[in-house]
């Protein structure tokens, strides 16, 4: 049962992300907003879908520590279920993520329309400098940015190489961070197919306002956000 409940929920997942997608790019024309719109009731469906096919619910912990402007959310990343969860934990926002997600028909073209940080992964020294140029433009806009500092999914119980993109920005831009942990992994493994019942808990860490994320030094930071997230998500049960 769990097996048929997992394809039915993947052949939506395929069916509703192009559709949702193609939505995004036809209202952008109309300006951010209305596109954004769509993106946040793709992330809806998608989960509404998680609970009804698989069992799947989320709870939200740590809202009292989101600020009341813009900020780098610093998060872990060990499933699709952050990314798709992401319009719907934090006001509107930009990813960064590796440039070759632009190929996707659709919905790469739709990450591409709206303003997403696609960073070439090759050359380390433009990635950051157009992390810093871009990141900095949308912070002032007061869109928030996302960064997940491992770069790509780590296995529920690993760490990742957590790179310092987020700090750097942080830094430059002046701007706090704001750490997300998740147990989103246990249910929706890394390249799994099956999707375990359960609830996926998506944990706000304290935000680390500008004033001390420009006073600590870089890699204390980065030590120090990687120690934290690490330990929430060990916790949760990812």
């Amino acid at each position: 049962m769990l097996t048929i409940r997992s394809a039915l929920f993947n052949l939506c997942f395929m069916v509703l992300t192009p559709l949702f997608s193609l939505l995004v790019i036809l209202f952008r024309p109309f300006g951010f907003s209305a596109s954004w719109i769509w993106a946040k009731m793709w992330s809806k469906s998608i989960f509404l879908l998680l609970r009804v096919l698989c069992g799947i619910r989320i709870v939200i912990e740590g809202k009292e520590h989101m600020p009341d402007h813009a900020c780098v959310v610093v998060a872990k990343h060990q499933s699709a279920a952050e990314t798709v969860a992401m319009p719907i934990l934090v006001p509107p926002y930009t990813w960064i993520l590796k440039r070759e997600l632009f190929n996707i028909p659709f919905f790469g073209w739709a990450l591409a329309l709206m303003g997403t940080i696609g960073i070439r992964r090759g050359s380390p020294r433009e990635a950051i400098k157009q992390v810093i140029q871009d990141g900095t433009a949308m912070l002032e806009k007061q869109r928030w940015v996302v960064i997940f500092p491992e770069g790509t999914r780590s296995a529920v119980g690993t760490t990742g190489n957590y790179q310092p993109g987020g700090v750097i920005l942080a830094q430059k831009a002046k701007a706090g961070i704001l750490p997300m942990a998740h147990n989103a992994g246990a249910l929706w493994p890394k390249r799994g197919f099956i999707k375990k019942p359960g609830t996926i808990t998506f944990r706000f860490l304290p935000y680390i306002p500008a004033e001390e994320v420009n006073a600590v030094r870089r890699n204390d930071l980065l030590k120090k956000l990687e120690r934290d997230i690490e330990a929430a998500t060990r916790e949760l049960g990812g």
